[in-house]
């Protein structure tokens, strides 16, 4: 009799469904698919499940060669490396079961974005970012503190996710950590509190604000204020998305990701604050 997995491990949702789902998010997860068999077994070539660090998604049959599935695709899925293996079960030798048939399983380990961007605000020059961004394997968090602030466009898009975010605080505690944030609302003084919570986390990989630089000498006295310190502040991007004077939200957008870039590929330079605006600046010009 074959061995069924605990419930608690257990999620109803079907293995394409979550697939899907964890690739337009950007989550780390393996794909076993059934592609051999010979003699008895629980189930046909052809069948699917998913697995992530603490979730299964549907099953190969149960039984305790399904359980060395789970542990193979989770010790490749610990390495983060992606790739394909090709797993060899024989259900009366290796996997102890009764069947005493044979099972190839190939396992598909997709590690997930290694980045997530963190945008605030759905506005014009938002919406151009979030465009520029789609290409880019990165997970895309979107805000806005309006819930009719995001275009119809958005809905489904692979690897971002629209979040009504009416709290500045709760959004930004929601956020997982290494985040790189870009501020851009439609009100100064949610910038000012998104800005302030971010910096209070002090595990954002980094941290853009749109505006002038009166905005940001504004800004800078009330956070200082607060009690941020210089050196804190000295890692807050502002003004971001320097275009060579077209201001047009595209420009600024592709700029602002410009400025990014560098700092996402290379983190390991330990500077928090991506390309120097006056590089980019000569660049348009």
């Amino acid at each position: 009799m074959m061995a069924r997995r605990p419930e608690r491990e257990r999620r109803p949702e079907s293995w394409h469904a979550a697939l899907h789902r964890l690739q337009r998010d950007g989550l780390p997860h393996a794909l076993a698919t059934q592609v051999t068999s010979a003699g008895s077994t629980p189930r046909e070539p052809g069948a699917r499940m998913v697995i992530t660090a603490d979730t299964v998604f549907d099953t190969l049959g149960g039984g305790t060669f399904e359980w060395q599935t789970i542990a193979a695709a989770r010790e490749r899925l610990a390495s983060g490396e992606p790739g394909m293996t090709l797993e060899a079960f024989s259900l009366g030798g290796r996997s102890g079961q009764c069947c005493g048939g044979f099972v190839n399983v190939l396992i598909e380990v997709f590690p997930g974005s290694r980045t997530t961007l963190a945008i605030f605000g759905a506005g014009h020059v938002g919406q151009e970012l979030v465009r520029l961004a789609a290409p880019l394997p990165w997970r895309v968090l979107w805000h806005d503190s309006r819930d009719d602030a995001f275009p119809d466009w958005a809905a489904g898009q692979p690897g971002l996710e629209c979040r009504h975010a009416p709290d500045p605080q709760a959004a930004v505690a929601a956020l997982p950590a290494g985040v790189h944030a870009l501020v851009l609302t439609h009100d100064h003084a949610e910038d000012r509190a998104l800005v302030d919570a971010l910096l209070r986390r002090a595990d954002t990989a980094s941290l853009g604000l749109i505006g002038s630089k009166s905005k940001w000498a504004s800004f800078r006295t009330r956070l200082r204020a607060a009690g941020h310190s210089d050196e804190t502040l000295s890692g807050v991007r502002c003004p971001i998305g320097h275009s060579g004077g077209d201001k047009t939200p595209y420009a600024i957008a592709l700029a602002a990701l410009a400025e990014l870039l560098p700092l996402v590929e290379t983190p390991e330079r330990g500077d928090q604050r991506g390309l120097d605006p006056d590089e980019l600046r000569r660049v348009f010009s």
